[in-house]
């Protein structure tokens, strides 16, 4: 997992190799979602509902979100994340699902046993990696707002939904010691962190 993002790393960065990489963003995510499968070692009835939940709630947010500008502000998705239904492409959901999962893996070492609390912090995580994302997910195509400008009611937005399918995640009970997970989780912090440094 961190193999693949120092490479990525280099290839975003790498004017020669940038729309190469662009389109490998597609088959990253799913293999970063294949590898998650892997490490987990359960395959109980209880993680397949948290994962088809936290996939289509995150997928159908953001139809409502790009046709409609009501949930996170006014934006359109470019082609970096493949295949579109409805203005949305199918791996958002995907995308979603393995922030969530990773951050309440992460959580879950520090035995909060609120749920309101967990997801409130969880939440806030997620806040915090939004942040890194926005720009570049702009400069490289993921996605674009409307006048260029990330207004507040995204950041509100994200927060909302994303304290929400914590709440189910702390709610299903399934195995959540995946030190996989975690890595994945600082792996895309480092990576969307060192392309805020060295990408503008």
């Amino acid at each position: 997992m961190v193999l693949f993002h120092i490479v990525g790393l280099y290839g975003f960065l790498n004017s020669d190799f940038e729309t190469l990489f662009i389109a490998l963003v597609p088959y990253h995510l799913l293999l970063m979602l294949g590898l998650l499968i892997y490490s987990t070692k359960d395959f109980s009835k209880n993680i397949k509902i948290f994962a088809v939940i936290i996939y289509l709630a995150g997928f159908f947010i953001e139809v409502i979100g790009v046709n409609t500008g009501l949930i996170f502000g006014d934006y359109s998705y470019g082609e970096a994340l493949g295949l579109k239904v409805l203005s949305t492409p199918l791996l958002i959901g995907v995308n979603w699902l393995i922030l969530i999962y990773c951050t309440g893996v992460l959580l879950e070492y520090f035995k909060l046993k609120n749920s309101i609390i967990f997801s409130l912090i969880g939440a806030l995580i997620l806040l915090g990696i939004d942040f890194l994302i926005e720009p570049v997910a702009i400069r490289f195509n993921y996605w674009s707002w409307s006048g260029g400008q990330i207004p507040l009611q995204n950041y509100i937005g994200w927060y909302i939904f994303s304290f929400l399918l914590f709440f189910v995640f702390k709610g299903l009970d399934f195995n959540k010691n995946n030190k996989a997970a975690i890595v994945l989780l600082f792996a895309q912090i480092g990576f969307f962190l060192g392309l805020n440094m060295w990408a503008f």
